[in-house]
């Protein structure tokens, strides 16, 4: 019957061929020692004076590069396009704090006049707690304590009768400071968050202005060995980074402006204020956009006598979160920055403690900055391994250390994810029979005991298992498939041009482990894989492959037998069961497979094994398995070893003597 199975998906989803192709396996990572961890760490610290300037001109070169070519693209020379967008962006950031400065005392001189809505909701607190509830015991705590701070360690003398105590006089300390001092007190201050503003513009122009002089120097310092690699890493760096923070602005863009005019038509005050801190703090991974939504829930509770505004202002921050964080970002971000969650909250954690509010600011740009290079230059692979989104361990890997730890239900995950998208045999073929193929080799090696082996078997037959659903889906939509196929009036399939899998009804096929419960973990992939295909399928563990379990075998209705090895040192051990198998039944076809990562695409070379070992076929993988399973090829007929033939030969002359005497 005409096949109505594909290899694969036509066009399968964008990372996916990564994912399911064989790769060859890493290196191992080194780290480094922890001297070196430990001097890096002491120069960031002690040295911020230094390297937090740094550190912010270099982001912002890398941010400011694109606009500075797009203005020479335009015609305006490069000293000029620098200079306007340094200018542009620092005058933007001065705006900024401006607005922010005179919003904050415009908000310092309102605040007397909530004091009362906030005495009345803390009263209604205190009306609705149960026996005094938890703030009137706070406000006795906090009332006792006043009287012992305020108690005098010793009691002033007792006034005499004769004389009235003194009324005491209040004295005022007026300082006359000459206005020397007073400049001095109010521009003191400011002088080193200047200076360091200064500097910072004067690193971002000449990074700007020497950005391929600064480039070519760092290849020959560090990657003129290899400058594909190099060119590769700046280029990725760059463009991460910039992309980043220009994507990152853009969606604090969107954020602010609705969190601003909600607040405003809600009747927050200084509702600008609040909304250039949603802008600024979600910059800040997490915590930003928590922090920049209490100050106005807090505002809010002081503004109104109810509750309601509160609940407003929580649900306009609460939507907009989710929408900006499900809508904005996916459809703006074209690519992630590269790192896991759990790195962005540890970088921000770390760069805090390092450099303090501007390092938090600054962690996730400075991370992806780590993780490009640990992606681009070996001595730094950690980075990447520790801070990156990628997968560090081949999907073989970790399915092979989840059924290591008997965990077969998180292996089922993964593996109804990747079925999302890949049939069954796919994945058996790319991810599961590897995994099983690492198992093997642990134990050929010895590192693997008993218990070992068969608890990995007992969780790959429980993946199986668990996969019977899935493989009942794929098994409905394949007969859906095929009734259309036969409908069509042209008599083509879809999908023709790739190799089909043939159809397996009315064919019945036993699968077989041939030396160990792991064979007998692949033999039930391959019997569900062939269950897909309509045949009627028995299994049958490696114990019944021994000479007295094989004449227990019921054969009678069963068309091949297809045992399967994971040792690949399993030749003589194969001829033997297909001789065996093939005195059995006569008519019975018999297949060998010797399971391989990459397979054996030398089919010469798996005929005249086949031939060798008097096998119908050898199949390497789960394709050439599953064809040569349901073939409807006539058997090999059983070969007569040499022994036999001699016995033969042998036995001829004394029956035609014998015949002759008589």
């Amino acid at each position: 019957m005409a096949a109505n199975r594909r290899n694969g998906m036509a066009s399968p989803p964008h990372g996916l061929e990564e994912i399911l192709s064989p790769a060859a396996p890493h290196p191992r990572t080194s780290l480094p020692n922890v001297a070196t961890i430990v001097t890096t760490v002491a120069a960031l610290y002690f040295g911020r004076e230094v390297f937090l300037p740094i550190a912010i001109a270099l982001l912002l070169t890398f941010a400011l590069a694109p606009l500075v070519s797009a203005l020479k693209r335009a015609g305006i020379p490069r000293i000029a396009a620098v200079i306007v967008s340094v200018l542009g962006a620092f005058a933007a950031l001065a705006l900024f704090s401006f607005i922010l400065a005179t919003q904050v005392s415009e908000l310092a001189q309102n605040i007397p006049v909530y004091q009362t809505n906030i005495l009345t909701k803390i009263r209604s607190l205190k009306e609705t707690g149960v026996g005094g509830g938890i703030i009137a015991r706070l406000g006795k705590v906090v009332e006792r304590v006043g009287q012992e701070i305020d108690r005098q360690e010793t009691s002033p003398p007792a006034a005499t009768p004769e004389k009235p105590p003194r009324e005491p006089v209040p004295v005022e300390i007026v300082s006359r400071e000459r206005p020397l001092e007073v400049l001095q007190n109010i521009v003191g201050p400011l002088i080193s968050p200047l200076g360091s503003a200064g500097l910072i513009i004067v690193v971002v122009i000449f990074m700007l202005l020497e950005r391929e002089d600064l480039r070519d120097r760092f290849i020959r310092l560090v990657g003129y060995g290899d400058l594909h690699r190099t060119t590769e890493a700046l280029q990725d760096a760059g463009k991460r980074v910039g992309r980043y923070l220009l994507m990152q602005l853009v969606v604090n863009i969107l954020y602010a402006i609705p969190i601003a005019i909600g607040l405003w038509i809600l009747g927050i005050p200084n509702a600008l204020l609040w909304g250039l801190l949603a802008l600024a703090l979600r910059f800040v991974p997490y915590i930003g956009p928590a922090i920049g939504m209490l100050l106005p829930l807090f505002l809010a509770l002081a503004v109104a006598p109810g509750w309601s505004l509160v609940l407003w202002t929580a649900a306009l921050f609460v939507v907009m979160e989710l929408v900006t964080g499900n809508v904005v970002e996916p459809w703006l971000y074209g690519s992630r920055t590269g790192l896991s969650s759990l790195a962005i909250i540890v970088a921000a954690i770390f760069w805090t403690w390092l450099w303090g509010p501007l390092g938090l600011v600054l962690s996730t740009p400075l991370t992806v900055c780590l993780v490009v290079l640990g992606r681009h230059v070996p001595q730094f692979e950690f980075l990447d391994v520790l801070f990156g989104n990628e997968p560090v361990l081949e999907p073989h890997a970790r399915l092979y250390q989840r059924l290591l730890a008997g965990d077969p239900d998180e292996a089922t995950d993964h593996a109804e994810e990747m079925l999302e998208e890949k049939y069954l045999v796919d994945f058996y073929d790319k991810v599961a029979i590897p995994a099983l193929l690492l198992g093997e080799q642990d134990r050929a090696r010895g590192v693997m005991g008993d218990q070992q082996r068969r608890q990995l078997a007992a969780s790959a037959q429980a993946l199986v298992a668990n996969l019977d659903e899935s493989a009942q889906e794929e098994a409905d939509e394949e007969d859906g498939t095929l009734v259309a196929a036969e409908a069509s009036d042209d008599g083509e399939t879809a999908g023709e041009e790739e190799a089909d899998l043939p159809d397996g009804t009315d064919m019945s096929v036993l699968c077989a482990g041939g030396r160990g419960e792991l064979d007998d973990a692949a033999a039930a992939m391959l019997a569900q894989v062939l269950e897909v295909q309509g045949t009627t399928v028995s299994k049958a563990g490696f114990a019944d492959m021994e000479p007295g379990g094989i004449r227990r075998l019921e054969l009678d209705t069963v068309d091949t037998v297809v045992v399967g090895f994971l040792n690949p040192d399993s030749i003589k051990h194969a001829r033997f069961l297909v001789r065996r198998l093939k005195r059995t039944k006569a008519a019975l076809r018999v297949g060998i497979v010797f399971w391989s990562e990459t397979g054996n695409e030398d089919k010469d070379a798996a005929v005249k094994l086949a031939q060798d070992i008097n096998a119908d076929f050898v199949a390497h993988g789960m394709m050439d398995a599953v064809v040569g399973a349901l073939s409807n090829e006539p058997p090999v007929a059983l070969k007569l070893v040499a022994k036999r033939r001699m016995r033969r030969q042998r036995a001829t002359p004394r029956k035609a003597s014998a015949t002759a005497a008589s």
